[in-house]
């Protein structure tokens, strides 16, 4: 008997091993609408690819894989919301080579994540681009330094970079960049749809401190969309994830709120989206993988109605 036990035991643990190994090779495509209330019809359907925490994964030979699911999707912009490499790495090939082969690139921005190399370097005072993004330009995807307009007959989709848009008393370079170039920020009444893009999500705790702290100015979003937290990266059947990178919660984001890992919801009037993104990381190299947590590229599609 206790020789079947083991024979069982140790033919789900194969078969686990091999079904996670594909599951982390698939890719899926989560769509998702995004209801605004008095969108302009001339918006309706304005439709965005996420690709996010890439974090140097390779989807077969030069990204064919991953580079064909990208180019089969009909959209208007396509962003990055960071962590394309990994802590310390300076291997951007499998970034660079999925850029490369991306067809759509009229209007592609990128946001950096925490493993990303810095956007900027200081030279003599000065402050310049970083080789990566030089190079990430080149293949003609734009870091989001400051405001960007996508426009649809008279009417405007405004990309913002929430995180470098945060007006503080007490200014980084990079705010003051910002804000040199956006002294006339967009507001509601003059942009039709506001969409900020950040690594890292926003949990309520955050929001309200935000709110809350007279030295920062928090402006209207349509839509707030991020990544990091990888959908949890280790997810139990009908439980969700486990834990999630965020020290805005009060276990550091051990047990996480199952309706803030992924995907749309909504606080104090705030949309956000988060996506699960496509790689893994962490500081053990063997628990590097996703489990139960399949990469995903995200589709959002706005749409003019009344939320329920």
């Amino acid at each position: 008997m206790k020789g079947k036990v083991m024979a069982a035991s140790f033919f789900l643990i194969v078969v686990l091993m091999g079904y996670t190994f594909w599951d982390n090779q698939r890719i899926t495509i989560a769509k998702q609408d995004v209801i605004i209330e008095d969108l302009p019809k001339e918006l309706e359907g304005f439709s965005i690819v996420q690709i996010t925490d890439l974090h140097e994964k390779e989807f077969g030979k030069n990204q064919k894989r991953l580079i064909n699911a990208i180019n089969s999707i009909p959209y208007d912009a396509i962003v990055f919301t960071g962590d394309m490499m990994k802590n310390n790495s300076k291997n951007a090939v499998p970034f660079y080579t999925l850029i490369e082969g991306i067809e759509n690139k009229q209007h592609a921005l990128f946001v950096s994540g925490n493993t990303d190399p810095k956007s900027y370097r200081t030279s003599s005072g000065n402050l310049a681009k970083s080789e990566f993004i030089k190079n990430m330009e080149n293949k003609r995807v734009r870091l989001l330094d400051s405001t960007y307009t996508v426009k649809r007959g008279n009417f405007h989709v405004q990309f913002v970079n929430f995180e470098w848009s945060l007006k503080t008393e007490n200014k980084s370079k990079i705010n003051e960049n910002f804000l040199s170039k956006n002294k006339n920020y967009p507001k509601k009444e003059t942009s039709d749809l506001i969409i900020g893009l950040n690594h890292f999500p926003l949990v309520d705790s955050h929001i309200d401190a935000l709110l809350r702290d007279p030295s920062v100015t928090f402006r209207y979003y349509d839509l707030i969309m991020a990544g990091h937290y990888h959908g949890g990266q280790f997810r139990i059947p009908f439980f969700g994830a486990l834990f999630v990178p965020e020290a805005w919660y009060e276990k550091s984001g051990l047990f996480p709120p199952q309706d803030r890992v992924k995907g749309l919801w909504e606080y104090k009037h705030i949309k956000q989206y988060v996506s699960a993104g496509l790689g893994s990381n962490g500081p053990i190299p063997f628990l590097n993988f996703r489990l139960f947590d399949p990469p995903e590229i995200n589709v959002l599609t706005f749409k003019n109605g009344k939320t329920e």
